[in-house]
């Protein structure tokens, strides 16, 4: 029984292609993955990026191919599909983890006063970017609808695969001043329940993890005051919040991570899964 157990969370040999994985959170998930015997295409719009990423994984005896790929491009998503058939064959796994914020789409300030509608320190929703706010949007939602829609053609056709998207505690409660980025991830979180359905008779699952705060360096500019290196006002009050009383790691992911994409979860399907040391689930 315990090797029977065992043996479902076994991915050697698999392919792994996972976006945006030149940063810290799926960089960290691309070489745990690579650790256990998963042949990884590491995608990054950074190339540079991607290639630290492939070296590392390399030094430490993994398989690993970096591809410089924007994932809100078509055209260089099936280029890097068809080389990464070549290499390895086709796909069995598919991580969508580019993403991110931008101050364009965010508010300075939770509340918005009247009295303070035209103060020009303050931005509100009315002084949002467009163009701000449609990139964040287009980034975290279409750069997981286009990546899913190339590369898991070849899932459905063998009639095995999964799929994790990154979706975000926010998605859940919307937080404040991330004007763009919250729908982005409920876009994201709602898209996985609705492909889970719509794949759910091909043999191809879709999940989805919701983490909470890790700090990586898209949250520092605002949680981290840069003069001083201190907390800001909004990380301590996201502290207060969080039950396990820290910031996230990029190594608490990994364990989710294997286990949707592993066997052990195979009925597991349109599920979104917080990973958030407890703070969806806190209120006074």
């Amino acid at each position: 029984m315990p090797d029977d157990i065992m043996k479902q969370f076994d991915l050697r040999g698999r392919v792994a292609v996972i976006t945006g994985a030149g940063g810290a959170l799926c960089g960290n998930m691309a070489e745990a993955l690579a650790l256990v015997g998963v042949h990884v295409a590491v995608l990054d719009i950074h190339l540079e990026k991607a290639r630290a990423r492939e070296e590392a994984i390399g030094k430490a005896g993994g398989a690993a191919k970096a591809f410089g790929c924007d994932v809100l491009d078509e055209t260089q998503l099936r280029q890097c599909y068809r080389e990464i058939c070549s290499l390895w064959g086709q796909p069995d796994f598919l991580i969508n983890g580019a993403g991110g914020n931008d101050p364009r789409g965010t508010t300075t300030r939770e509340f918005l006063e009247i009295d303070e509608l035209d103060r020009e320190d303050l931005k509100g929703f009315f002084d949002l970017d467009f163009e701000g706010f449609q990139y964040v949007f287009n980034l975290n939602f279409l750069g997981t609808f286009l990546p899913t829609k190339v590369m898991s053609r070849g899932m459905v056709e063998r009639g095995s695969g999964a799929i994790v998207n990154i979706s975000s505690m926010s998605a859940l409660t919307p937080l404040t001043k991330t004007a763009a980025y919250s729908p982005a991830k409920a876009a994201v979180s709602n898209f996985t329940r609705w492909l889970a359905v719509h794949f759910s008779h091909t043999g191809v699952r879709v999940n989805a993890l919701a983490p909470g705060f890790f700090m990586t360096e898209q949250l520092r500019f605002l949680h981290v005051n840069q003069e001083t290196g201190e907390y800001t006002p909004r990380a301590k009050k996201v502290l207060a919040h969080t039950p396990a009383g820290r910031y996230g790691e990029p190594e608490d992911l990994v364990g989710t991570v294997i286990y949707l994409l592993s066997d052990a979860s195979r009925f597991v399907t349109g599920a979104v899964i917080p990973i958030d040391g407890g703070f969806s689930s806190y209120t006074i």
